[in-house]
Order: structure tokens, then sequence, then C-alpha cells
């Protein structure tokens, strides 16, 4: 089969909100999905009800999405799959799949040992990878709002086949070879969100959010830097694009997140993981031994953590010895 055609069986494991968007989109163009949920409980309800009331209520699942909790019966006869799952349970799906099956990576955090989860599936003697990251709230995506977002390989083909198979008129695709940056932007935003949102939940206004996203962008740009990356790739679309829609979006959890710890709320609920704030916690304790600038990290990991208290990590923020900017 050609990398257009539209009866190649596309796969995507993971049925929470953005797995079942990225099925809904797909099946526009494809005449059968397969979307895999990890739970039989979840698979029913949605096969009966054709709605993610749990995870994307409001989005209809068309009938041409096959819905299944059998890991192998979805991938079989399958090139390759978007894994659409928590990086906490990166591990486990990869360990369970065929390595020559080419894995797209969604999610946007580390694995538990804060490797990059292309590192990760790279390690487990998967050939094909690809990262997919972006301004891409499942919200608006499943609804078919207009949006763009970027996968990345150093397989340039196979970005060339997932951007093919995934452009729709609503939807589009860029590629890009760095994944090393487009993959850690999408994991750094995260955690600026969650701070940009403690700024919220504290009332500060729209100036304090605008200079956590700012600050926040350059801290991103030190760290890809470190690691890396090409120096562009954090001014694009996985980078600044996916950090103000995160930072500034209702739909964001990890921006709600924040405004939950400053309001001295329980962040994390409802099956839904906070990536930013595993990864501010990861990165947090890689710039301690490191010796790295990263304050805004370290202060949404000691607010997380409990050692600080929102006020006080603001402060320790607003009182760092003054410098010029850059």
């Amino acid at each position: 089969m050609n990398e257009t055609d539209p009866l190649q069986k596309m796969v995507v494991l993971g049925a929470g909100g953005w797995g079942t968007a990225l099925a809904v989109t797909l099946a526009q163009t494809h005449a059968e999905v397969t979307l895999w949920a990890r739970r039989e409980e979840l698979a029913a309800q949605l096969r009966e009800s054709r709605i993610n009331s749990a995870y994307l209520p409001g989005v209809s699942l068309p009938a041409n999405v096959r819905i299944t909790s059998d890991l192998s019966a979805a991938v079989e006869g399958a090139d390759w799959a978007f894994l659409v799952v928590p990086s906490v349970g990166m591990s486990d799906l990869l360990s369970a799949l065929p390595p020559q099956l080419g894995a797209v990576l969604c999610a946007k955090g580390l694995a538990p040992a804060g490797q990059r989860l292309s590192e990760l599936a790279t390690g487990l003697g998967f050939g094909r990878v690809a990262v997919l990251s972006g301004p891409n709230h499942a919200e608006e995506i499943g609804l078919g709002l207009p949006a763009a977002t970027v996968v990345a390989s150093k397989d340039a083909e196979f970005a060339r086949t997932v951007q093919a198979h995934l452009m729709t008129p609503n939807l589009r695709v860029y590629t890009s070879s760095d994944v090393v940056g487009v993959e850690l932007g999408g994991v750094l935003k995260n955690v600026v969100a969650v701070a940009a949102g403690l700024g919220d939940g504290l009332k500060l206004g729209d100036n304090a959010r605008a200079s956590v996203i700012t600050r926040g962008l350059r801290e991103m740009a030190r760290y890809l830097a470190s690691q890396g990356a090409q120096e562009d790739t954090v001014y694009g679309l996985s980078g600044l694009g996916d950090l103000v829609a995160t930072a500034t979006s209702r739909h964001s959890r990890n921006r709600a997140a924040g405004e939950a710890l400053a309001r001295g709320v329980a962040p994390e609920g409802g099956g839904k993981v906070v990536e930013g704030l595993r990864t501010a916690r990861l990165l947090s304790a890689w710039a301690q031994e490191s010796g790295a600038e990263l304050p805004i990290v370290q202060g949404v990991a000691a607010v997380a953590g409990g050692q600080l208290s929102p006020q006080e990590a603001l402060s320790a923020l607003m009182q760092r010895e003054a410098k010029a900017e850059g």
C-alpha cells in the first residue's frame, strides 16, 4: 500500500481524550480505524454509546472506528500505530508490542527513570519511532476545529507517512527531524503551564502570566539546547505554540493543576494524569544534580512536593539576582 492509501489500517492505542480525538480525526479519511482501550469496561461503554463520556464528552465516535481491548487483535495487520497512553504507562505498552511495528509516541512526558519516551522505544528495539506534538487540545481536535501539529522522526520517510495519513482539511501536519527538540518542548511546556496556573490561582494578573510564559520559554530553550535540540525548534509548534495553548487554555489540565495547587486543592483526579507535575519532579532532581538553571521547574516541583507554598515559590523567583534578559 502506498503511504496515502485510505484503506491502510489505522490504529490508536489508548482511549483517553487525545486517543479518542485522534481516532475521530483518522476516521475522516480512512475506511477503518481501530481504537484500543486498556480496560474492557471502557471499551464496552464506547462500543455501546459511541461517546467517551469520561475523557472526551460531546464528541461522537464514527461508525468506522472499531473499539477493542484486545491489544494483539488491535495491531494485527498494522504497519504502525499511534501510542496514546500516559508516559508512566508507555514502557508497559511498548513491551507488549512487536518492535517491528512503527511507533508514533503521543504522550508529553518522561519515562519513570527520566529518559525520553523515544529513547525508551529505541532501547526496546523499535526501529521506526516518531513523536507527535503541538498545540492540540483533544477537546478541539475532536470537534474538528482548525489546528496544526508536528511529527518528528529520524526516519524522514516514516515522518512523511504519518503526516500524509493524519492530515485533514482542519488539521495541518508538519514534519521535523529534531526528535529531541519536539519531544522535550512538549514535555517542558507542561511544567510552565502549571506555573502559569499557580499565578492564575493566586489572581496575579495578565502581566504575571505573560512573564511566566516568556521566562518559561527561555528556560525551555536553555534545557533543550543542553540536550542537543536544534535552536529554532523551541519557537515552533511543539515549543512556543504548545506552551501558549497549554498555559492559557481552559482545556489545559496542567494549568488547572496549578490553579488547584494555589487554592490548596489536590491537583490530580478523575483518572487523568497531570504530566507537568511528574516532569517537574524528575527535572528538578536532574537540575539539582547537574547545577542546571531551571528556576521555574524547581519552583513548581517544590510547590507540588509541599516544600514551598505558591507564595513562597513566587517570592523566590522574584528575588533572584538581577540580570540582563536572555
